[in-house]
């Protein structure tokens, strides 16, 4: 019978975070998927779907979008509190947190705060944990392969005090190619959304990189931990590596040759590594 998936909801204080479930039968492991941005719309249906029949997953649209709550603490520790409240809706105890990007960042925040609450981790091409978690490389990383003509409008384009949804789609899909390994053959950019708060989560990141939070509190994560960086990320590796050496049954993989989305650069890379680390339940 074919895998369903089915809306579920978790109560906040400032209203409900929506989300997706997808089910694989007994005895399955539970993943729950945190996807990028700050302040992006849900994007990992497609590896919600790769994971069928090996984990049941649920992911869910972070606070700032519909049908998510619209306000609320956008904040890291706001963050970490959605997600606890979704694995509470879920009655799951120790999910294997899977995280991309930003989600991987959130992912080891969540760890940090609520080691009891992690079965595994997960971590796909994320910002780091050390310095500035590699923000000064990753502009420049994604700019270097643009013409001259895409630079122009990307200098316009940042200097709209207040784009549209339409200018900031612009904006992202001129730089959507540089995230991938091979530029040329980088599939369409999903439809995605943007909401208000990604300033204010991006705020507190910075804020918990001044007070070394992460790396103060990883070597107290002992979870197995995944992490998947490819070699031609926009993020440095150098970040993955850090990470990888701050965190006790830590395991880092390389992906050769790819750049920032594993699983929409190889169909079925980041499930392969999974079942060949298995996740605990």
């Amino acid at each position: 019978m074919p895998i369903q998936e089915r809306e579920f909801s978790a109560v906040t204080p400032d209203g409900e975070i929506v989300g997706w479930l997808r089910e694989s039968g007994g005895g399955h492991a539970n993943a729950l998927l945190l996807h990028g941005g700050p302040g992006l719309s849900e994007h990992m249906s497609s590896l919600a779907e790769e994971l069928d029949g090996f984990v049941n997953t649920a992911r869910y649209q972070q606070r700032g979008l519909a049908p998510s709550a619209l306000t609320g603490d956008a904040s890291i520790e706001g963050h970490v509190a959605d997600a606890v409240a979704v694995m509470d809706s879920l009655g799951w105890q120790k999910p294997v947190v899977i995280g991309h990007s930003w989600g991987g960042h959130l992912a080891l925040h969540l760890a940090a705060a609520h080691p009891e609450r992690i079965g595994a981790l997960v971590i796909l091409d994320a910002l780091g944990a050390t310095g500035d978690g590699g923000q000064a490389e990753f502009g420049p990383a994604l700019r270097a392969g643009l013409s001259a003509t895409d630079l122009a409008r990307l200098e316009e384009l940042e200097a709209i005090e207040e784009p549209t949804e339409d200018e900031q789609r612009e904006h992202l899909g001129l730089l959507w190619p540089q995230y991938f390994g091979d530029p040329a053959s980088a599939p369409a950019m999903p439809p995605l959304r943007f909401a208000t708060n990604g300033g204010d989560t991006w705020a507190s990141i910075q804020a918990h990189f001044e007070a070394r939070t992460l790396e103060q509190a990883l070597p107290g994560v002992t979870v197995p931990t995944l992490i998947i960086h490819g070699s031609r990320s926009p993020i440095p590796l150098e970040q993955a590596q850090q990470m990888a050496a701050l965190i006790p049954n830590a395991t880092l993989v390389v992906h050769e040759g790819k750049g920032h989305w594993a699983w929409l650069e190889e169909s079925g890379f980041v499930r392969g590594q999974m079942e060949a680390f298995p996740p605990s339940s």
